[in-house]
């Protein structure tokens, strides 16, 4: 019994010695520690409500074909017999220098402009003459090169208004969780007046609103046009998050060729108007030309 009872006195100063280390580690550490925690568990939440958030997707197909898209303004060419596939589920890239006609693209297959000849078909329908809003009824969502969130209202009201198809007629709750898991930052500046945000903070915003009006296919406009290098680092991670584990296809028109080529799995060099290389992005990252012309060599 003595044995026992020294055996019981030994563990009681064990808890004691770990309770006391437990006490005396750097606060600072500890208070790091749990805020990642916090960070991990809404970050698991948010991933179990995906599966009611998001529409129904399916691993064949393609989202987007571009097939000899062409346009001019005032005689000049700024696209010709442009063609692109974006199959479902990937993310592809689309590069090229200023001027190139990637945001002319962009407002073609968002509908913004329709093109003089050519086709474009998203999920199998015919949406050449299509606006942009029958276009978002399918599942596709934009941004665009600046923000364009409206700097006069909140955080919280630039999200509502991009489910603005869906008032009324479900709870957004589950889908602000999972905005606001994504992005944290956004949660911590819900009230704020987004005029005030930083560069990086507005596009994060952007990129919010698209996902509350629960795209299937996403189209993302320089998203790190004018934001600070760290705050690019962590909008990148977040589009490959969407990607990878939210399942939604994406078409990343990019300034920065390496940072597209690097999260991309295909990718398309658009020079003066034309489509002159396409190919798997890692392929794309050792072709001479793009090195030397976007990669610095």
């Amino acid at each position: 019994m003595s044995g026992l009872i020294l055996a019981w006195v030994h563990s009681r100063r064990r808890t004691r010695a770990d309770a006391a280390a437990v006490d005396l580690r750097d606060p600072t550490a500890a208070a790091e520690e749990a805020r990642a925690e916090d960070a991990r568990q809404r970050h698991a939440r948010a991933l179990a409500v995906l599966e009611q958030y998001l529409p129904e997707r399916s691993d064949v197909g393609d989202v987007l074909v571009a097939n000899d898209v062409s346009i001019a303004f005032g005689g000049l060419q700024a696209l010709s017999d442009v063609s692109l596939t974006v199959p479902t589920r990937k993310l592809v890239g689309l590069i090229g220098p200023n001027g190139a006609g990637k945001s002319t693209l962009f407002d073609i297959l968002n509908g913004l402009r329709q093109p003089d000849s050519g086709s474009v078909l998203l999920f199998g329908q015919d949406v050449s003459q299509a606006p942009p809003w029958d276009r978002a009824a399918l599942g596709l969502s934009r941004t665009f090169q600046s923000s364009r969130v409206n700097l006069d209202l909140t955080v919280g009201e630039n999200l509502r208004m991009g489910a603005f198809r869906r008032l009324g007629k479900e709870s957004l709750k589950s889908d602000y969780e999972y905005v606001f898991a994504i992005f944290p930052r956004l949660q911590e500046r819900e009230k704020q007046v987004a005029g005030t945000l930083s560069g990086g903070e507005q596009q994060m915003l952007a990129i919010g609103r698209a996902l509350l009006s629960k795209p299937r296919y996403l189209m993302l406009d320089e998203p790190s046009l004018g934001i600070a290098p760290i705050l690019v680092k962590t909008i990148f991670e977040k589009i490959v998050e969407i990607n990878r584990q939210l399942g939604i296809t994406i078409l990343l028109v990019e300034q920065n060729a390496n940072l597209a080529l690097e999260i991309s799995d295909y990718g398309y060099v658009l020079e003066t108007g034309r489509v002159i290389l396409e190919d798997p992005s890692d392929r794309l990252r050792t072709s001479a030309l793009v090195k030397e012309s976007y990669l610095g060599g």
